[in-house]
């Protein structure tokens, strides 16, 4: 009878990072900060902006956009509520461990594993031989990202779930390659996605069956983290809608997008079930409903939108704080980073 694989055994540790792409929206309060600021309540949080996988795509390579969005991220981070002193809050590229570890990470993991990847194969298209390598190595990296703080838990997207999914393949490879002898704890944990809640997937105000992006060519289909709240308002005054009332129950939402993609988002912003959010407007015509989902999305993002300008008024004070982030985040790194090589055999 074969002995049961080792299990790791050490504190519980959140990690999670954005992407410096600029134009953070409506959808990445959503679907991510709004989830930082509960986790940072209950766990040991590490919050990254990932700058080092911003340069795998050429359109984010340009320096001055990417050092411009950094600190934007950063920003965003701030006004929605994470405390600096509470949660290490630094970029990526200043903790060198994470490209250390990606490196030994490369060597575990499988080429065959990184061919499957869906985000690889959305990105590069039909012109696989002109990406980047980066590009094909991105989830080694994130894998990295992840455990060199031997993070537990990453609350992520849906798109991003087959990442950690790959990160606990590389983790539980390295273990069984490296890692320690029977009877003693796995060196890596495996990390487990947290999916958001009901609002984890927000559309475009213009298109109910198209995610809000950034990079929508339309500023009217998503609502700026920096709008005021007269864009804001006009915005959601003039999304995408339908000339029925708001139904009773959810099942009547299924062939409405946009009428859907309204009611998620009252109740992402409300902290509301969806089923409530009908409840309360069943029979409801979108001139009223859209009154108090502009009342609420003004009352909640207009502070965040007004705390952001005047962060990035000061840029010198975001510098501090990812500074400190990252050197937190390096002693944190560098003795699992250390065990690592070790067990490598790296002298």
């Amino acid at each position: 009878m074969s002995e049961a694989p080792p299990t790791y055994s050490g504190p519980a540790r959140v990690f999670s990072g954005m992407q410096p792409t600029g134009n953070l929206h409506l959808g990445n309060y959503l679907g991510a900060l709004k989830r930082f600021i509960e986790l940072s309540r209950s766990y040991e949080c590490l919050y990254c902006i990932v700058d080092l996988h911003a340069i795998t795509d050429a359109a984010y390579a340009k320096p001055d956009e990417l050092s411009r969005a950094t600190r934007e991220v950063a920003a965003a981070y701030i006004a929605a509520g994470l405390d600096p002193d509470k949660n290490i809050i630094f970029n990526q590229s200043k903790v060198p461990g994470h490209a250390e570890l990606a490196w030994i990470f490369n060597c575990v993991a499988r080429i065959g594993w990184m061919n499957r990847m869906t985000q690889f194969k959305d990105k590069a298209g039909k012109d696989r031989e002109k990406s980047s390598l980066g590009l094909l190595a991105y989830p080694s990296l994130m894998a990295a990202d992840i455990l060199v703080y031997k993070g537990t838990h990453v609350p992520v997207g849906e798109d991003q779930k087959q990442h950690v999914e790959l990160a606990r393949d590389i983790a539980q490879k390295f273990n069984n390659d490296y890692g320690a002898p029977a009877g003693q704890p796995a060196f890596f944990p495996l990390p487990e996605p947290l999916i958001g809640g009901p609002a984890a997937r927000i559309m475009s105000l213009r298109d109910g069956t198209k995610k809000m992006s950034k990079s929508d060519p339309s500023d009217m289909s998503r609502i700026n983290l920096t709008d005021d709240k007269d864009a804001i308002a006009n915005k959601i005054k003039r999304a995408k809608t339908d000339p029925d009332p708001l139904p009773g129950d959810e099942a009547a939402l299924e062939k409405r997008p946009e009428a859907d993609n309204l009611v998620s988002i009252y109740a992402a912003l409300a902290g509301m079930e969806r089923i409530a959010v009908l409840e309360r407007f069943a029979g409801a015509q979108f001139s009223t409903f859209k009154n108090d989902l502009t009342e609420l999305a003004v009352s909640t993002l207009s502070p965040i939108s007004q705390e952001m300008r005047r962060l990035l008024a000061d840029p010198g004070y975001i510098d501090r704080v990812l500074t400190v982030g990252a050197e937190r985040a390096r002693k944190l790194a560098a003795p699992i980073l250390g065990d690592v090589y070790r067990l490598v055999g790296l002298v």
